[in-house]
Order: structure tokens, then sequence, then C-alpha cells
């Protein structure tokens, strides 16, 4: 519907809103209240401690800057949202969050990337580690992280804004590629820069790690104890946290492309999935399989715990 000239949509895949609401509310506050502690620990251990100033560590520490930025865009509106007796969003507001999530969530994807060619230089190349991981270019390939999946998804918007609507009903919670099913036509264009953006900002990246690992294991299998151990050690979370991303991209993808034959509650619970896994289990995987993070972790708790223990 139009609102003094303003295109304004609803959200409708929302379920029985009206009688869970409260569930809603309560579920969708726990869980943005524990990304936001989880993350801000990991953030807050590998900032303070210096031995974690490497890095690998720096690139984990984006991972979880780059989530509570993801749950930002998103958690606060659908908190607000459930709170409401009509859950909608400006066309111009949606158009924005798909440009901020689809941009971080191409971020998460290149920081991944980043942190395999991060393991493979530690293990396959340890003598040249530290002119090829020199902070400078860290530094780069952080900003190229968040940089280049803004350029790339930002084209995408623009074609879409200019879009005519024949519908005015976005059938998720918040504003993903459902978006594209309320244009009156779907132009070349989009189709066209869309498989662009899917093959620099996710097929290449997914088939770089996979190339790094295959030479990780390939040297690490070859040696013995210490690079094996290594290698284990380090890439395991890596690769936990890439499949769970590959998993919520293919979910992400089959509610854009299979919106209207899937059961309105598998859609609901796919993108609850999409909304709650990564951003929650990057920090739980990194902090409790990466040694070094673990053992702050468990430092800081113990001192919060002693504080407690003298002032009570």
């Amino acid at each position: 519907m139009e609102r003094n000239g303003t295109r304004v949509l609803s959200l409708g895949g929302f379920i029985d809103i009206d009688k869970y609401r409260y569930v809603y509310f309560v579920f969708l506050v726990a869980v943005y209240i524990l990304i936001i502690c989880s993350n801000f620990i990991i953030i807050y251990v590998i900032r303070i401690h210096r031995n974690l100033h490497e890095p690998m560590y720096i690139f984990i520490a984006a991972l979880s800057l780059n989530s509570l930025f993801i749950s930002t865009t998103i958690y606060p509106k659908l908190i607000v949202d459930v709170l409401s007796h009509q859950q909608s969003a400006f066309y111009s507001v949606c158009l924005l969050q798909v440009q901020i999530f689809y941009s971080l969530a191409a971020a998460d994807l290149m920081l991944l990337s980043e942190m395999a060619y991060d393991r493979y230089v530690s293990i396959c190349k340890p003598l040249q580690y530290a002119s090829l991981m020199s902070k400078t270019r860290v530094c780069i390939f952080l900003a190229l992280a968040w940089f280049l999946p803004a350029c790339h998804v930002s084209v995408s918007v623009i074609i879409q804004s200019k879009q005519e609507l024949c519908s005015f009903i976005l059938g998720g919670i918040f504003c993903n590629t459902t978006i594209v099913k309320i244009h009156c036509t779907t132009p070349t264009s989009l189709m066209v820069w869309g498989f662009i953006v899917i093959m620099d900002m996710a097929l290449v990246p997914v088939l770089f790690i996979l190339f790094t690992y295959i030479k990780i294991f390939t040297v690490a299998f070859r040696s013995q104890g210490e690079i094996r151990t290594k290698a284990i050690d380090t890439c395991l979370p890596h690769l936990i946290v890439l499949i769970l991303f590959a998993c919520l991209i293919v979910f992400d993808v089959m509610i854009g492309i299979l919106e209207t034959e899937l059961p309105k509650l598998l859609r609901l619970i796919m993108t609850l999935l999409i909304l709650v896994c990564s951003p929650m289990f990057n920090p739980i995987i990194y902090g409790l399989k990466m040694k070094e993070i673990l053992k702050h972790i468990k430092k800081l708790l113990s001192c919060c715990n002693h504080v407690e223990m003298i002032q009570k």
C-alpha cells in the first residue's frame, strides 16, 4: 500500500502473531542479548590480551563484530514489529535493510576466506608468514571484506529501487530475498548482476576456502606431530563455521526461490535459523574450540566470580 505517497510493505511471515506475540518477544530479546554478550566477550578477550593480537584472532574478532552488526540490523526492528499491531516497513527502509544484511552476510564469507588464507600461509608457508600477513595486509583484507560486498549489493538494491511493485505483502519477517517476489517484473539487468554477485561473493570464496583447506590438510597429514595438531586445532572451527554458513545460504536461497511452495511454518523456522545460528554459534564454536580464547574466557569468568564473592 501507499501512505502519503510512500510505499509501505506488510510483513506476512509471522504465524499467529496476536496469539504468540509475547512468545516471539521473549525469544527474540533473549537471543539478541545472548548474541550481544557472547560476541562481545570474544571481541573483549581478543582486544585486551596481547598474545591474541595475531591475524587469526583479529579475523575472529572481526567475524564477531560483523555478527553484532548483522543482528543489530535485524533484531531491534523485529522486536518492535512483534509488539506492534501491524508488521510493516517502508519500502525504502526495507531496501536499506536488504543492503546492510546481505553486505554483512557476504562480508562473513569474505572474512572466512581470509581466515583460510591466513591458516594456509601459517601452515604451508611458515617462513613467509610475517611478510604475507603483516599488519598492513591484515588491515587491507579487513577493509576489502566490508567494502567489496557493500559495492556489489548496492548495485542490486539500486536496480530494485526503480522497479514497480505489484504486491505490498512481503512473505518474510524481515526484508530478505523475498523482496524480489513483489516486483511486477524481474529485469534482466537484476538477474545478470545477481548471478555476478553470487559468483563473486559466494561461489569464489567457497571454492577458495575449499582449495586452501585441501592444501592445508595435504601438508598436515604428510607431516608429523606439531604441524598436524596445529592444522586440526585451528582449521576445524573454521570448517564447522563454513559448513554452518553454507547451510544458512542454502536456506536463504530456498526461501527466495520457493517462497510460495514452502509451508509458512517451514519458512519461519528457516528464517529464524538464519537469524540465530550464525551470529550465536560463531562465538560458541570459536570460544570452545580455540584453546587460547577459551583459556582467557575461563580466566575472565573466574575473575568475575571472584569479584562477586568479595562483594558478598
